[in-house]
């Protein structure tokens, strides 16, 4: 079995031009990532790290560090066409692709790791995503969050198998009576990180936008709405690491505090 771990990284984003090459504790962002991916590969056989990019400033900086790394079209709609795009480049198909942000320095090496032991177990799953159970305290902290930012954090309930049912921007289940005898509570948050089979992967970027993708802004729900089964692995980290994507300069300065507490970025 062959595994790609492919980092998308766009230079033209909007809101952060450049992003993937900024500076957190002196290491740029791609870079970090590129070593959390090497990380969680380690001890791993057939395992391939590729970054992709429409930009030819990052195809250098990775050349830089010995970063295999491939030019995509700037025109690659989400991050999983890139996804694709690279691994359409790649000598030799592989059967499975994690799609690690270039914009997550601080996932958690234990995360990446989780997704792909979870498919290496079964690879008959098509995808694989890693939620975090909620401790009550955590939830308090997203329901505060909610009532500044409602479409910051993403929940998901499952069934018994951990087959996910629904994504939501919502705070779902609704807990009409809350028990806290219990450490956590019956909510499970959404890492942004997927696992594809690599044909399902090509058949997700041809189907067109969901319904209710478009309603809530989330890219997952087309897999359910298409019927494609989203297998969940849950694991147990920091919640705040996990979560710790970096969208803005703003953020920048957070990871860089972060940084400077000892965070655990690659």
């Amino acid at each position: 079995m062959k595994i790609a771990i492919v980092i998308p990284a766009r230079y033209a984003s909007t809101r952060f031009p450049g992003k993937p090459l900024a500076l957190i504790g002196g290491k740029s962002m791609v870079q970090r990532v590129y070593e959390l991916a090497q990380a969680a590969a380690t001890g791993l056989d057939n395992v391939e790290i590729l970054i992709a990019t429409e930009d030819q400033r990052i195809a250098d900086h990775a050349a830089g560090f010995n970063a295999p790394c491939v030019l995509t079209s700037e025109n690659c709609p989400t991050g999983s066409d890139r996804v694709l795009a690279a691994i359409l480049q790649m000598q030799g198909r592989p059967d499975f692709v994690v799609n690690l942000q270039g914009d997550a320095p601080f996932t958690p090496v234990a995360v990446v790791r989780a997704v792909i032991e979870e498919w290496m177990g079964n690879p008959e799953l098509s995808v694989v995503t890693p939620i975090v159970a909620l401790r009550w305290k955590e939830l308090d902290t997203l329901r505060d969050n909610k009532s500044v930012t409602p479409f910051s954090g993403t929940t998901c309930v499952t069934n018994e198998e951990g087959r996910a049912l629904w994504f939501s921007k919502n705070i779902i289940p609704a807990i009409r009576r809350e028990n806290r005898d219990d450490e956590f509570s019956p909510v499970h948050q959404h890492i942004g990180l997927y696992g594809f089979r690599t044909d399902i992967l090509e058949k997700f970027v041809t189907l067109p936008e969901g319904r209710y993708e478009k309603i809530e802004g989330l890219e997952q729900l087309r897999l359910i709405e298409n019927d494609i089964p989203v297998q969940t692995v849950t694991v147990a980290v920091d919640l705040g690491m996990a979560q710790s994507g970096i969208d803005s300069v703003e953020d920048l300065a957070r990871a860089e505090i972060l940084m400077g507490q000892g965070g655990n970025a690659a």
